[in-house]
C-alpha cells in the first residue's frame, strides 16, 4: 500500500518541520532547537490524536500550499497564529481536526496577528530523527533542511486513538507582546538601573530576526564595563547585549555559547509568546523578581 505523504506545493518565508527538539546535546556545541510556539505545536498534535512530541510543520507568515497523497483520508490541524485556511479554495475552521482526501490542497493564509502556524497530520511526519529530533535546527543545520516546493513529507500510521475534539479554543497573539524577565547573569555589567531601563523601554523587533534569535531596536543599553565577557553558556530566552547597545533575544536555534553579557533572561513560560513576535512588534519587559 502506497503510504501517506504530504507534497509541498509552496513554503511562504519559511516552513521547517519541528517537535519538540533535542535536549541535552548542548555539550557537543548542539541547542535544544524544536518548535518556537511549542504548545501550539503540542496543540495541533492533540487535536489529531498525536503523541505530543510528533513532527509538524511550523511555517512562518504563512504561505504554506501542501497536497495530501495516500489511500483514505488523515486528519490535520492548524494552531498558532490564526489564519485563513482553505481546502480545495474553501474556507476551513482553524484550531479543529480537517479531513484530508487523495489529492486535497490545503492552503495557509497570512497570519491576523503572530507569526508563526503549525501543522500537524494524524500520523506526524515520518522523516529521519537526528539525535533523538526531527527538528530542523537553522544554526547547527541538524535535521531537515527547511522545506521547498516540490519536496515530500512522509507520514506515519496512526498509533493512539482519534480523540474526536471537533475544535479548541485559542487566544490570538497580542499587538503588543510582554515578556517577564529575571536580571542577571551578567547585570552587574551594566549601571545598576540598567535592568529598570530594560523593562521601562519600549522595543521594537526589528526585520533582522529569525528562529535563531530576534534583534531589538531601542534605547541604547551602556555598559558599566569595558572588555571583553569569556564564551561562556546561553539559554534561549537570553537578552545578549552587543556593543551597540541593541539586545538580541534568543530562541529554539540559538548558539549553545556566546561571549556578550546578558542583561537578563525571560521566562520559559513566556518563551511561546516571544516565538511569535513578528517584525515590527512592539515588545515590553517586566520584571518577575518577587
Amino acid at each position: 500500500m502506497t503510504p501517506w505523504r504530504l507534497e509541498i506545493l509552496a513554503t511562504g518565508p519559511l516552513a521547517t518541520v519541528q517537535d519538540r527538539g533535542r535536549p541535552g546535546w548542548a555539550e557537543l556545541g548542539v541547542p535544544r532547537s524544536g518548535a518556537a510556539d511549542g504548545p501550539a505545536l503540542a496543540l495541533a498534535n492533540r487535536l489529531v490524536g498525536n503523541a505530543v512530541d510528533a513532527a509538524g510543520v511550523e511555517t512562518t507568515f504563512g504561505g504554506l500550499r501542501v497536497r495530501a497523497r495516500g489511500p483514505g483520508a488523515r486528519y490535520v490541524a492548524v494552531t498558532g497564529a490564526p489564519g485563513a485556511v482553505t481546502v480545495d479554495g474553501v474556507p476551513a475552521p482553524f484550531a479543529a481536526p480537517l479531513a484530508l482526501g487523495d489529492g486535497a490542497v490545503l492552503e495557509l493564509g497570512p497570519p491576523a496577528s503572530g507569526l508563526r502556524s503549525y501543522l500537524a497530520v494524524r500520523g506526524g511526519l515520518d522523516v529521519p530523527p537526528v539525535l533523538g529530533s526531527r527538528a530542523t535546527d537553522l544554526l547547527s543545520g541538524l535535521g531537515p533542511a527547511p522545506l521547498r516546493a516540490g519536496d515530500t513529507l512522509p507520514v506515519g500510521e496512526p498509533a493512539a486513538p482519534f480523540p474526536g475534539v471537533d475544535a479548541a479554543p485559542c487566544s490570538a497573539p497580542p499587538g503588543e507582546f510582554a515578556l517577564r524577565v529575571l536580571p542577571g547573569p551578567r547585570d552587574d555589567w551594566f549601571p545598576p538601573a540598567a535592568v529598570e531601563s530594560l523593562c521601562a523601554a519600549r522595543w521594537t523587533a526589528t526585520s533582522d530576526s529569525n528562529r535563531v534569535g530576534i534583534r531589538l531596536s531601542g534605547p541604547e543599553l551602556r555598559r558599566a564595563r569595558d572588555g571583553e565577557l569569556p564564551a561562556e553558556g546561553m539559554v534561549a530566552g537570553a537578552l545578549q547585549v552587543p556593543p551597540n547597545g541593541q539586545p538580541v533575544l534568543f530562541l529554539a536555534d540559538h548558539p549553545v555559547t556566546g561571549g556578550y553579557p546578558v542583561i537578563a533572561v525571560v521566562l520559559g513560560a513566556d518563551l511561546p509568546l516571544a516565538g511569535q513576535i513578528p517584525p515590527g512588534a512592539a515588545v515590553r519587559f517586566r520584571s518577575a523578581r518577587v
